[in-house]
């Protein structure tokens, strides 16, 4: 029986229906599923602490007009180039590793459907767009966004050599918080320092959570993970990053907006890490790290959950 032609070669956790699958010109189908454009929540989870830095850092200078807001445009087109690229390059790394897993094999480079020098062209194609939006910021954002580079790069082979290759996915994921502070006021302080860190504590929080689904497969294959790490103790260890994600992002907040001594300000945007807070221990309770359904499912709802202090950011700018 032959594939219709919407999902053939479609990879096995893409959202079902998704537009790369259903409107995508056919040609174009490989490269956007290395992009991991069926899979849009890993762009949502880099641009949300470029939008939490973006609009703490308004809320600081207590303006929001056009420059802020192509700061956030910037760097949502930059979230999806950059996710892409990314996406790309760990894809060209992990290719025997993904070619082993289940849930991987299905992807473009494992399973025939893009070369790897294919791929290298279009990572290159991605960057370069980036790198042009990146050029419209200023001095100390260009910098922070090429140093980024760095953390790109290493990332995939994390696994290879930590028990702890969320770190480095954190590290990676969240410099937009510092970047998009910087592009918006040309520096960088205490505040969006705290703000990267938290989001480095929920990244270890939302990607302990997806990691479960491979558990056994990486255990088989020898890949590291803090899944495999903590084991029966991940109830525990979420805590622990829900706890530090919340407390650091309230201080962030703190230490940004008290200088201007507006009260309803500062109190609206501290119900941001409150709720998101909430949202974290709501996964808490529906997860099971056996389940690997549930997992997949919890892991995507983090889009929700970065939105919440994003939008009491924005109610905060308002006040």
């Amino acid at each position: 029986m032959h594939e219709a032609p919407e999902t053939a070669g479609q990879v096995s956790d893409a959202v079902r229906g998704n537009w790369v699958d259903q409107v995508a010109p056919e040609w174009s189908r490989p490269y956007l599923r290395l992009s991991r454009a069926d899979r849009p929540i890993g762009t949502w989870l880099l641009l949300l602490p470029c939008w939490w830095g973006a609009l703490l850092a308004a809320a600081s200078l207590d303006r929001f007009g056009w420059h802020e807001a192509w700061v956030m445009a910037g760097c949502a087109v930059g979230a999806f180039l950059m996710r892409g690229a990314g996406c790309t390059w760990n894809d060209i790394t992990d290719r025997k590793i993904d070619a082993a897993v289940a849930r991987t094999a299905s992807r473009p480079i494992p399973s025939g459907q893009v070369s790897v020098r294919n791929a290298a062209i279009w990572m290159g194609g991605q960057t370069l767009l980036a790198f042009g939006i990146l050029l419209t910021f200023n001095e100390t954002a260009i910098a922070l966004g090429v140093g980024s580079l760095i953390l790109v790069c290493i990332y995939p082979f994390a696994k290879r050599f930590t028990w702890w290759p969320q770190v480095f996915l954190g590290l990676a994921f969240n410099w937009g918080a510092l970047l998009a502070w910087a592009a918006a006021t040309g520096s960088l302080s205490a505040g969006p320092v705290l703000l990267y860190l938290a989001g480095i504590a929920w990244t270890l929080f939302y990607d302990t959570i997806y990691a479960h689904q491979d558990k056994e497969d990486d255990a088989l294959i020898g890949v590291k993970s803090t899944a495999r790490l903590f084991a029966e103790r991940t109830p525990f260890w979420l805590g622990v990053f829900m706890a530090a994600a919340v407390a650091l992002m309230a201080m962030a907040i703190i230490l940004a907006l008290a200088p201007q001594a507006n009260v309803l300000a500062l109190a609206l945007a501290l119900g941001g890490p409150w709720a998101f807070g909430w949202h974290l221990a709501w996964q808490m309770r529906r997860l099971d790290i056996d389940d690997a359904g549930i997992c997949l499912r919890l892991f995507r709802s983090n889009r929700d959950a970065g939105l919440i202090p994003a939008l009491f950011l924005a109610l905060a700018l308002l006040a």
